[in-house]
């Protein structure tokens, strides 16, 4: 049989390779330019949800009921069943009726809640203004911090921290777990004492990280408790009021702030 060198492009077996390599580089010329195309007409990836981040007020205007420009919903507004909560410079406060009144109607909290999407761990930090604080036991002031609360037509839910504007030995810190319709709530934790109220100027702050609640008065942790029923939900405020009527301006927050920006796990009591 004949013998071929492979440097004689004359061969056969040289021309078919030739000619093979030369259909190869030209449909790779070809194809380039589309599968970059291609790839470039992938759908980007949908970034990860931000974090809604920090929101902080001194309540600088006048607003019944308080909005902020949109930043806000309330409970007799949106929620229908409960009280809304207003402000005047410098002052958040609830507009509750109060008084003597029977289950469930008596706990129709002033209720506001911070709109738009937030992260499941939140920090919620607000500081107290009160005044002509009831010594009798009588009359029942409450300012409250919501985390992980929610608020519609006849619906709200989410948990409740509560501290009595007080400094007797009747006073208490509660968390309560709302749970929909007006009065449908339970306690996740009840603390009570002179050292569990509060006074003017007292900072009040409450964090759920996983499922622990913890709550602090002027940067001092008081307590702990844990609760898997609310996974998300927005922070928010509110105030309740009974045994008296028209002492809504003696009590309320003078400011307010709230983040979900990611802590470390809580060490538990």
């Amino acid at each position: 049989m004949p013998q071929h060198s492979l440097m004689d492009f004359s061969s056969p077996k040289r021309r078919l390779i030739m000619g093979a390599s030369a259909i190869a580089l030209a449909a790779g010329l070809w194809f380039w330019p589309l599968a970059t195309r291609s790839a470039n007409m992938l759908p980007a990836a949908p970034a990860p949800a931000g974090l809604h981040g920090t929101y902080s007020t001194n309540f600088p205007r006048a607003e019944n009921p308080i909005s902020e420009h949109g930043k806000w919903s309330n409970g007799q507004k949106d929620g229908l069943d409960w009280a809304d909560v207003r402000t005047k410079p410098g002052f958040a406060f609830g507009t509750e009726i109060g008084g003597s009144r029977p289950e469930p109607q008596k706990y129709d909290d002033s209720t506001a809640i911070l709109t738009g999407t937030w992260g499941p761990d939140q920090t919620v930090q607000a500081t107290v203004h009160s005044v002509n604080q009831n010594k009798d036991g009588k009359v029942w002031e409450e300012v409250e911090l919501r985390l992980r609360s929610s608020l519609s037509a006849h619906n709200a839910t989410g948990y409740e921290v509560m501290f009595r504007c007080a400094k007797t030995p009747q006073a208490y810190c509660n968390i309560a777990r709302w749970e929909g319709g007006l009065g449908k709530f339970s306690y996740v934790k009840q603390v009570g004492g002179s050292q569990y109220g509060v006074a003017d100027g007292d900072v009040v702050k409450a964090s759920i990280i996983g499922n622990v609640i913890t709550v602090y008065i002027n940067g001092v942790q008081m307590f702990q408790a844990t609760d898997d029923t609310f996974k998300s939900g927005n922070p928010g405020m509110g105030f309740f009021i009974d045994g008296a009527t028209g002492v809504n301006g003696d009590f309320g927050f003078s400011s307010f702030m709230a983040t979900d920006t990611p802590h470390s796990p809580p060490t538990r009591n």
